[in-house]
């Protein structure tokens, strides 16, 4: 079904094309400061060698080598640089081809897998269809704890079919299931494998170091599957720096070559200082206030129509993201997404409605939770406070309860009736209603429960006729945007920036960094 493009050597023309039109996308609104893909005609051919440190914006104890326990940026990093995926997605964010040599079905429901042959675990073992079928079962199991339980949920039966070959059939059909077989949780891990102290994967890299929170250092696959392309670094160490300031400040200093999640007030500092640069991606990326429906005031569900009147989107996107965003209407397909409803009315900024949604819902002149925010969610200290001026003048008390970055995932995140969340871009509207909506998920954020939307999931998760399917997730977007807990003012753009020596970087709206996947494809030009 999706053309083998991996064993090629260097870039088509036609790659070419498509890297330059997605360059030219990102670039728009950006002022000229932004590295584009046509950089790519003066770039030396790539070398070996080198070594570079990247700081990511979050790091904890909870960072782990297990994929199926991985849920944040750097978590996705280590996997995509010691595992492989079956599929891996391009800058349009079409499944291609990995591990994988074709992914075909007659039916969306019935899928035969055929694995690339010639492929070794770090350890040397071949890859076989038993580590695949391990690989995608151990999410299903609950003992497993996996944050993909849910879309691991669809796999009705995985099993080996032949020498080289796995058949997956699904619980129901699901043509995007190439595009789900993507998802950093998926990659493929050697048949039995409980001891995630290391990574034994089939990745471009092998775990030198792995300390939860402090730093990982990967060394060179020198034995990767793929030929005439990466690995090119000798090694790559990832380190979490929280602070948005210190981050930048590492990179201009230095100490590391590669940041994420730049805080656009900082954007014309690294591009107007000489060697280095700063990458916009247009992405789903958004930053979200929950409002969680088993507290009595952020549950009432007048209270949550009053806060999304409450924001002022126009002033979130440029004065919080200095007009690197979009504006969001509390759902989260993006507007460049194929998927998007564009009839769905805008919601626009109307603090006397909020103030008649607030005295419905007793909210005036009393005392309410504070709402959470951190330096990790990005823009969430400044949109907290840009709603608690807005609220003031009507007479909404609202408090911020600023906490670290560090820990901030697993000790307050979904945890509080008032807070926000951050949440990665992800290709498939199946997957990211699946993820974050779905009435049982685990990051169901706002803990509501919508029978009509999961109905409407699980019909157009079947639909194989793209106008009807496209209609049903239009539908999904009305329910979420009107009775949703969560609201979603802007979709925010990914912000990299890096030591220009430091070349083969691309937008990939899939994540940060190339879609997380940077470590493959970067060289080192000293």
């Amino acid at each position: 079904m999706y053309d083998d493009e991996i064993k090629r050597g260097g870039i088509s023309r036609r790659d070419m094309m498509r890297l330059l039109a997605a360059g030219g996308m990102a670039a728009v609104g950006a002022g000229g400061l932004l590295a584009t893909a046509t950089t790519a005609f003066a770039a030396p051919a790539p070398k070996k060698g080198g070594k570079i440190r990247v700081a990511y914006d979050s790091s904890s104890t909870a960072d782990t080598l297990d994929p199926a326990k991985g849920s944040t940026g750097s978590d996705y990093i280590r996997f995509f640089m010691f595992y492989s995926s079956l599929t891996q997605l391009d800058s349009t964010l079409t499944p291609q081809m990995n591990l994988a040599e074709a992914v075909d079905t007659s039916d969306a429901k019935t899928w035969v897998i055929k694995l690339r042959k010639g492929v070794n675990f770090h350890d040397g073992k071949p890859l076989t269809p038993a580590d695949v079928v391990y690989s995608l079962t151990r999410h299903k199991n609950a003992a497993t704890a996996s944050k993909v339980k849910t879309l691991a949920d669809q796999f009705a039966d995985v099993k080996q079919t032949g020498p080289n070959e796995v058949t997956l059939t699904l619980t129901s059909a699901n043509a995007d299931l190439p595009v789900i077989l993507a998802t950093p949780q998926f990659v493929i891990i050697k048949d039995g494998t409980t001891d995630f102290t290391t990574a034994n994967g089939t990745g471009p890299y092998k775990v030198k170091s792995f300390k939860p929170g402090v730093s990982t250092i990967g060394v060179r696959n020198d034995s990767f599957w793929k030929t005439g392309s990466g690995p090119y670094l000798d090694q790559i160490e990832l380190i979490g720096i929280g602070d948005d300031a210190a981050r930048v400040n590492a990179l201009l200093s230095g100490d590391v070559q590669l940041i994420s999640s730049v805080d656009p007030r900082s954007t014309q500092r690294i591009a107007s200082t000489d060697g280095y640069e700063v990458r916009e991606t247009r992405s789903g990326l958004y930053t979200d206030l929950i409002m969680r429906r088993d507290n009595p005031i952020s549950g009432n569900p007048d209270f949550v129509q009053g806060m999304k009147y409450l924001f002022d989107r126009n002033q979130v996107k440029s004065a919080v993201f200095r007009g690197y965003a979009v504006i969001g209407n509390d759902q989260p397909i993006p507007p460049e997404h194929r998927y998007f409803n564009a009839s769905l009315p805008q919601r626009p900024y109307d603090p006397d409605k909020a103030k008649f949604h607030f005295q419905k819902a007793g909210a005036i002149g009393t005392t309410l939770p504070p709402i959470y925010a951190t330096t990790d969610a990005n823009g969430s200290i400044e949109m907290g406070e840009l709603l608690q001026q807005s609220g003031a003048k009507i007479g909404v008390n609202l408090t911020i309860n600023r906490v670290p970055a560090d820990g901030y995932w697993s000790n307050h995140w979904m945890k509080h009736p008032l807070g926000f969340g951050s949440i990665n871009p992800r290709s498939s509207a199946d997957v990211l209603f699946t993820q974050f909506f779905k009435s049982d998920a685990p990051w169901n954020e706002s803990g509501w429960n919508s029978p009509k939307f999961d109905q409407l999931l699980a019909a157009a998760r079947s639909e194989t006729d793209d106008a009807k399917r496209k209609q049903m997730y239009g539908d999904m977007q009305v329910i979420v945007s009107e009775q949703g807990g969560i609201g979603i003012p802007t979709f925010l753009s990914l912000l990299d920036a890096n030591d220009k020596r430091l070349q083969g970087l691309q937008a990939n709206p899939s994540g940060a960094m190339m879609g997380f996947m940077f470590a493959e494809h970067v060289w080192w030009n000293a």
